[in-house]
């Protein structure tokens, strides 16, 4: 131990030496994974639609923040976030998809998080603005806002071969990334089919009609904060 949890390939150990040499080496994008459990994916240009959940959590105020401390200073502030991000992300079975200047994209899909994905990625942005202090007393070491959102979308290798990388494309992903945008400090903005899938009490949470960029009907979200209880 520790092992993969889809092909049980030993990471320890002599066994686990031997497996990174055969090309099992923990996946950087979730390292409770193998390489080789993805690497079809990226050798035959492989991916599907299927249905998803997807977190975009996005600093906010970053310009601010960045206009009142040195660039080192802001760049280690970043790191910090990442870590804190990448670590909430991989224990809640998600995929570690890209970090973008202030913000930080994770994916939920039923190969991993199966179809508990809404939950887990709903839990896992919970978990987020816990740990960067929003659910603490005073003020949080860093301003979050998250986008949580459920749907449809291409997941799989895209890209020219030699660049190519696992990623998700589609409506859904933009929406995400919209939500988090609209999100406010230690917000969560969950999109209607997530709410549902992960059995939200939604009669008791805060409801709003966003004019998303791009989108010709408003969409409904529910508000969810770190102290909110979610089902188990």
């Amino acid at each position: 131990t520790p092992r993969c949890k889809m092909c049980a390939a030993p990471f320890g150990g002599p066994a686990g030496r031997l497996m990174r040499w055969r090309g099992r080496a923990p996946w950087p994008n979730n390292p409770d994974y193998c390489r080789a459990c993805f690497q079809l994916l990226d050798r035959y240009h492989g991916g599907a639609e299927i249905e998803s959940s997807f977190l975009f959590a996005d600093i906010r105020g970053s310009t601010t923040l960045a206009e009142g401390m040195s660039p080192t200073a802001f760049r280690s502030l970043l790191d910090r976030f990442y870590d804190v991000a990448a670590r909430v992300l991989v224990a809640h079975d998600g995929i570690v998809d890209k970090f973008v200047g202030d913000e930080v994209v994770g994916i939920f899909i039923p190969a991993l998080a199966h179809d508990e994905h809404p939950a887990r990625a709903i839990t896992a942005a919970r978990a987020l603005l816990d740990a960067t202090g929003h659910g603490d007393s005073g003020d949080p070491w860093l301003p979050v806002g998250v986008g949580v959102a459920t749907g449809i979308a291409f997941v799989g290798s895209v890209g020219e071969t030699h660049t190519a990388a696992l990623t998700a494309l589609g409506d859904i992903v933009n929406v995400s990334a919209r939500l988090a945008s609209s999100a406010g400090p230690g917000e969560i903005l969950v999109n209607q089919r997530a709410a549902e899938q992960a059995d939200l009490e939604t009669g008791s949470l805060e409801q709003r009609r966003l004019e998303l960029k791009g989108k010709s009907q408003p969409t409904l979200v529910y508000v969810v904060h770190p102290g909110v209880e979610l089902p188990a």
